[in-house]
């Protein structure tokens, strides 16, 4: 809006102008004598600052976020152009009606992307059940040969190798960044149904929590965007400033602008496995099944004390390593030194919280936690390791 016409703005304010004047007054800005005009403004409308206690400090925030010009985007856009790649995949599924056949095959297109190492980054549902794959470059009209390195089905992703130099010409990989905060600005680079060339949508950031992942029925951490993922888009990086916050998997189906992308932390726990020990490792799992402990009659059944908060533990996997350890009925109060509240969430970041499974599914195989627990009344601490 703060770059329309002098006459739109008019005519805005003349239509809503409650709304008006309260979406500026939100932003810290009101139009008596003007005296600022912020940086990023291009009109001749100027805007006076007033400043109400605590709103401050959320005001230069925004004001930081919208210093993200189009300059910045144009450049971000040009890095991804040199380093997004159009993936042609053969596939043939099995057939569970027919064990002694498959089905006939397939060609399905997504997107992926260079990291360091030569290598390229994509969704496992991209080259699923493959029979061979061939990536192209933007700008190239040839293909080139690829061969899957390592697949992650649990967590969607995919590592894919090119032996031929002449692919690597002018490519460039792209750095891993942080997990984005609420409202940032992220593009997604890719090549989604409806053509064959690239294409670039722009969103914001909605929701970062823990979500089902449909092609591998897990629960892992995902970001939610508003930006538009349609089949094609799959693989392709969600670019924020000049690093990748993450990669384009799925959406909401009966929803509108609802996306999601994997988040850098899961990307980096595949990578670090498959470069430890040269192939997929896989995410770890305490193997329980609990329950929250928010009705007060349960908390007193169980001897909590008020100031104690935890979960409840109601079925153990028998092929756990807890399963000698842990018992039925108790409660975990804390995972590593974090506390685990009533509802089974921890803190995460700026008063945000988060399923304390996230902290279970960060851990490498063969890693040991320490489980502070509440059994019969009395608190006990046990270490337990983990495995995928």
């Amino acid at each position: 809006m703060l770059s329309c016409s002098i006459r739109t703005l008019r005519r805005l304010k003349c239509c809503c102008n409650k709304r008006w004047s309260s979406l500026f007054l939100a932003k810290g800005y009101c139009f008596s004598k003007p005296k600022v005009v912020p940086s990023f403004c291009n009109t001749d409308i100027k805007f006076s600052r007033f400043y109400v206690g605590e709103r401050q400090s959320s005001l230069r925030q925004w004001r930081r976020r919208s210093l993200y010009t189009v300059t910045d985007t144009y450049e971000a856009i040009e890095l991804a152009l040199d380093s997004v790649i159009k993936i042609f995949t053969v596939s043939s599924s099995p057939n569970y009606f027919l064990p002694w056949q498959n089905k006939s095959q397939r060609e399905t297109m997504g997107s992926g992307f260079v990291i360091p190492g030569k290598k390229i980054l994509t969704n496992a549902h991209v080259v699923a059940d493959h029979t061979f794959v061939l990536v192209r470059k933007h700008g190239s009209p040839t293909k080139y040969r690829a061969e899957v390195q390592a697949v992650g089905h649990e967590c969607d992703l995919a590592i894919l190798v090119v032996e031929s130099p002449e692919f690597w010409e002018g490519m460039n990989f792209l750095e891993l960044g942080d997990i984005p905060f609420l409202q940032e600005a992220v593009a997604v680079v890719g090549y989604p149904q409806g053509g064959d060339n690239i294409s670039v949508t722009k969103g914001v950031v909605s929701r970062v929590e823990p979500t089902q992942y449909v092609h591998g029925a897990t629960q892992l951490m995902a970001i939610q965007i508003d930006a538009a993922i349609n089949p094609g888009n799959s693989g392709g990086p969600a670019i924020m400033g000049n690093k990748v916050a993450g990669v384009a998997f799925q959406n909401l189906s009966g929803a509108e602008n609802i996306g999601y992308i994997i988040p850098v932390p899961v990307i980096k726990h595949f990578i670090a496995g498959i470069e430890e020990s040269g192939k997929y490792m896989g995410f770890c799992s305490m193997g329980l099944s609990c329950q929250p402990t928010e009705n007060v009659q349960l908390r007193n059944h169980f001897k909590m004390q008020p100031h104690m908060t935890g979960v409840l533990v109601s079925k153990i996997n028998p092929l756990s390593d807890a399963y000698g350890v842990l018992k039925k009925d108790d409660i975990i109060l804390e995972f590593d030194g974090v506390p685990i509240a009533n509802d089974g969430t921890v803190p995460f970041r700026n008063r945000e919280r988060i399923t304390f499974d996230h902290l279970v599914s960060m851990k490498k195989p063969n890693e040991t936690a320490l489980v502070k627990v509440l059994r019969n009344g009395e608190e006990h601490a046990f270490t337990i390791t983990l495995q995928p």
